[in-house]
């Protein structure tokens, strides 16, 4: 229970930093997303989630 809450505030962190630093950019990349096709934007989503699947996995076989 302790890594998801460790994992979960590491997401707000670096969510948080982006909308604090930069909040136009934030903005633009919204709109380049809206402007993509429902498909297109599901691959995206899809490819985040391989993404974060294959870094929890290396991390896992550091040993952290």
């Amino acid at each position: 229970m302790g890594l998801i809450l460790l994992a979960f505030g590491l997401v707000l962190i670096v969510e948080g930093l982006a909308y604090a630093l930069a909040p136009s950019l934030v903005e633009r990349m919204l709109e380049a997303l809206r402007a993509l096709p429902e498909s297109a934007r599901r691959n995206v989503g899809l490819l985040c989630v391989v993404t974060g699947l294959i870094l929890l996995w290396g991390a896992y076989q550091l040993g952290f």
